[in-house]
């Protein structure tokens, strides 16, 4: 026989404005608002003057039972929970509440406490919840402020790190959130605090906290200032490089050089890189995010002789023609047209020709309108042309009308 549900719609009087939960022993403070008696007393126990839902300053601590709503209460459960047939009540499940302004302060004062792991994961359970939360939390006055300074507080356990950037994660989206990050951690001299909590979550956290902790940074890395404050700090740069070499998991690597990607604004950075090793790591396992960062280093000589260098890059790019998107098409000939073009270097125009690299861009330079790609591929052409003694390439113009885009 199959069990009937009842669902109970709970009217909204009945609900304590502090837990969101039916009132067991409704009383009433001096403003006229009923709380249930366990929830206020915490309320008051630890400190506050005020009534929670009004704000008001309270002249009075006391509170007094509000039989009327008690006796109410009671009636209603009776009712709601006597099934026909059945002798006894039963409380059947109702649809969890949403969170109350007085509980969503109550869970920001827990969370700016030493020990706020419980408080971080209720909010962090509320904010995964739906889309409708997250734009409650992010419109909410101080919320990202009190996440933001986990983040930055001294000898916080890593599963509290771990949760706050979970958190941020999440609402990220949300309008004016990452523009309120930034002035919160990058322009407000405190970025030192906030990085060596993200060093520290990439060194400890799990593998879902690094991803999701080198996004938060993405997003952070608003303007030129941002990107220098980022990448300054020593240790975030050495430990994102490690991830690249060891780490096998596609997202994270894809999340790491991206984040690489935007903070490569000055050569110093760049030549860092260079120097430790990056284009050997990206041509290991090349994406269109690696496409995107080897586009980046060969805007600088010493990223176009590291490219050269590195046997495999040319052969892995030219195998990416035609087998990626129209930006990381755009950024492959990029590369390659730097590499031959602007530096000559004889092996890699072999290594085009070798993987067949000319048909490709041959294609490319036929399917994409009048810009820089296709002048780029042109380039290309003739820089390739010496090399190519088989191949007809003297007038390639008028020669390759049989290709069609595909």
């Amino acid at each position: 026989m199959v069990k009937e549900e009842l669902y109970i719609t709970v009217p909204s009087v009945f609900r304590c404005p502090i837990s969101l939960d039916v009132m067991k022993s409704p009383v009433s403070l001096c403003t006229g608002v009923t709380y249930d008696r366990s929830s206020i007393q915490k309320w008051l126990e630890s400190g506050h003057d005020t009534c929670p839902a009004t704000m008001q300053v309270l002249p009075s601590k006391d509170f007094i039972p509000n039989l009327t709503l008690h006796r109410l209460i009671n009636l209603w459960i009776q009712s709601s929970t006597l099934r026909p047939g059945s002798n006894s009540p039963r409380l059947l499940p109702a649809t969890p509440p949403a969170i109350s302004e007085v509980q969503a302060k109550l869970l920001m004062e827990k969370v700016e406490r030493e020990r706020c792991d419980d408080s971080l994961s209720k909010v962090a359970e509320f904010v995964s919840c739906c889309e409708e939360n997250r734009k409650f939390v992010a419109r909410f006055d101080g919320f990202v402020e009190v996440i933001a300074g986990v983040l930055k507080r001294k000898c916080v356990e890593i599963k509290a790190l771990e949760t706050a950037v979970r958190i941020l994660d999440l609402i990220l989206s949300e309008n004016g959130v990452t523009e309120g990050l930034n002035k919160l951690i990058l322009k407000s001299n405190q970025e030192s605090k906030f990085l060596s909590a993200i060093v520290l979550i990439l060194q400890h956290g799990s593998l879902n906290s690094k991803i999701k902790s080198v996004r938060v940074l993405d997003s952070l890395a608003l303007d030129s200032e941002s990107k220098r404050r980022i990448s300054d700090s020593q240790d975030l740069i050495s430990i994102l490089l490690q991830l690249l070499k060891t780490n096998n998991n596609g997202s994270l690597n894809d999340a790491v050089t991206s984040i690489l990607t935007t903070i490569s604004i000055t050569r110093s950075i760049r030549s860092r890189l260079i120097e430790n090793g990056i284009v050997e790591i990206l041509s290991n396992s090349l994406t269109e995010k690696s496409l995107k960062l080897l586009a980046t280093l060969s805007t600088c000589s010493e990223g176009r002789s590291a490219i050269s260098s590195e046997p495999k890059c040319t052969a892995a790019i030219v195998e990416k023609l035609l087998k990626v998107s129209k930006r990381g098409t755009e950024d492959a000939v990029t590369v390659l047209w730097s590499t031959c073009c602007l530096n000559k270097e004889e092996k890699v125009k072999e290594a085009v020709v070798k993987g067949n690299g000319v048909t490709k861009i041959l294609v490319i330079m036929q399917r994409e309108g009048e810009g820089n790609v296709k002048m780029m591929c042109r380039d290309l052409v003739k820089a390739l042309r010496a090399v190519c003694k088989d191949w007809c390439l003297g007038s390639y113009e008028t020669k390759t009308t049989h290709i069609r885009p595909c």
